[in-house]
């Protein structure tokens, strides 16, 4: 099946095995039961020659797709497994091309063999994303939808997973599409009074012109805006966890992963270096970083931890300042101006934990939430880390500040450095075009910002492409996807 995007790829030439018949496996080794994946020309002659249905008068070759067949794969006389084969006839298939899956047991050597087997009869070991490849080489996906496989396979967040889906389902690419087509036409138009120089016609409404690129451009940096939330979302939300030693920070890691993370000790700077896990809170990602304590210190390897501690402080959405019931307010409120300081990106968060409460009166509690002082983003929770007391609400507490940024919403965010960049320079080539218009600029210099516009926007979705880009993209797919 030909594809709409083919004549823009370019692939190498060693790259370029449109014509092998391929196989992987397509599943993960220690399962009870594993999937190996066959996709080409010559699949079906290939699977005949290992393959032996129960049903001794079934010919794979006259079957219809959306079939499975149950039978043997022999070499000679020797029975390695009893198999499912299912069976998708072209164009009808993931890839576009006749494929078949072997479902199998998940022994290493069973499977091993029937890959073997695959081989020795003519297929040829897949690359990694080379059935995603073909699937793009063959129109059943353009390229951020491919992109956007991988993710899915990556995804171990909810957020994460509802972002790939709808990435996969066309839901950026129908934004892609609108903006370009809109684009297309407009320039045509004008290309088309270029035509009819001396004629002195116009064809495309300068005033509907700029409106449009106004509104293309909106999209774009509205796109482009998304992926640092995006980039959250796909890698975890980044929360310091910083404060002076000894105020429970490492107690606090491992009573939010529920594990033995970080060291504990009552002997201050025990944390010289950053200790980082993840966990799902409602279906969101967070990335925890316990970090050295802060204080002054001559010793050189807790220097070298401090020092870390700023520059994760630097990196995280909320920061969390874990203090003591014990301390002063003016304390507290001395150390939280600090960080405040320090912080210079206005998304980010301070949560302040009076930490420890557990082996204090509750009067205690009551004074210090009447003097410590917030700022209009900042929250404040009394907490025991060592007692898992009031873990829950900082849980709480974190999801709504990331439900505030839209995490939850059903709106189109990506996550891929690729079209980030390729959205900034839409953005900065819709930005001559309205500055050319308002100039009242040579209508051919205009044209050439729109089509650099429209370029970009060809590079997402794969309609504009290059070897390299490509390349690049499909290595980094794991091997049978």
């Amino acid at each position: 099946m030909p594809s709409k995007f083919s004549k823009f790829a370019i692939y190498r030439k060693d790259m370029n095995r449109n014509g092998d018949t391929i196989c992987a496996l397509a599943t993960s080794y220690g399962g009870a039961l594993a999937t190996i994946r066959v996709s080409g020309p010559e699949c079906y002659s290939i699977i005949e020659k290992l393959f032996f249905p129960a049903d001794s008068s079934v010919k794979l070759d006259e079957q219809g797709g959306f079939r499975i067949i149950h039978g043997d794969i022999r070499e000679d006389s020797e029975l390695i497994d009893e198999v499912l084969v299912n069976l998708y006839k072209a164009p009808h298939s993931y890839t576009g091309e006749d494929s078949v899956e072997i479902s199998c047991h998940g022994s290493f050597y069973v499977i091993t063999r029937i890959l073997e087997l695959l081989v020795k009869n003519g297929a040829a070991s897949a690359l990694p994303g080379e059935f995603t490849r073909r699937a793009f080489m063959n129109g059943k996906m353009d390229l951020s939808q491919a992109e956007a496989v991988a993710d899915l396979v990556a995804s171990d967040s909810k957020a994460a997973h509802r972002i790939a889906i709808n990435q996969i389902r066309g839901g950026f690419s129908a934004e892609i599409a609108k903006l370009r087509s809109e684009l297309l036409k407009f320039t045509s138009l004008i290309e088309l009074e270029l035509d009819f120089g001396e004629e002195d016609v116009e064809f495309a409404d300068r005033k509907e012109l700029r409106k449009l690129v106004l509104q293309s451009r909106e999209l774009a940096e509205s796109l482009a805006s998304s992926f640092k939330l995006g980039n959250v979302i796909k890698n975890g939300f980044p929360i310091a966890i910083v404060g002076k030693p000894n105020s429970g920070k490492s107690t606090l890691l491992n009573a939010l992963l529920n594990e033995e993370k970080a060291i504990v000790s009552a002997i201050p700077g025990t944390t010289r270096d950053a200790i980082e896990d993840t966990i799902n809170i409602n279906g969101l990602i967070y990335r925890f970083i316990d970090t050295a304590g802060l204080r002054e210190t001559s010793d050189e390897i807790e220097v070298l931890g401090i020092r870390k501690t700023k520059e994760k402080m630097m990196q995280a959405s909320v920061i969390l300042l874990v203090d003591e019931a014990g301390e002063k307010a003016e304390e507290i409120n001395r150390r939280a101006d600090i960080i405040r300081r320090m912080i210079t990106d206005p998304d980010v968060r301070l949560i302040i934990l009076v930490n420890k409460i557990d082996g204090c009166d509750k009067s205690v509690v009551d004074e210090l939430s009447k003097k410590i002082y917030l700022d209009i983003d900042d929250s404040l929770l009394f907490i025991s880390g060592e007692k898992h007391i009031g873990l829950d609400k900082l849980r709480r507490r974190l999801a709504r500040i990331f439900e505030k940024r839209g995490v939850t919403n059903e709106g189109v965010i990506i996550t891929n450095i690729r079209h980030y960049e390729a959205l900034k320079h839409v953005s900065e080539s819709l930005n001559r075009v309205i500055t050319g218009l308002d100039e009242k600029r040579p209508d051919d210099l205009i044209t050439t910002d729109i089509r650099q516009a429209i370029h970009y926007l060809g590079e997402i979705t794969g309609e504009i492409t290059t070897d390299e880009i490509l390349e690049n993209i499909f290595r980094n797919f794991c091997i049978g996807k």
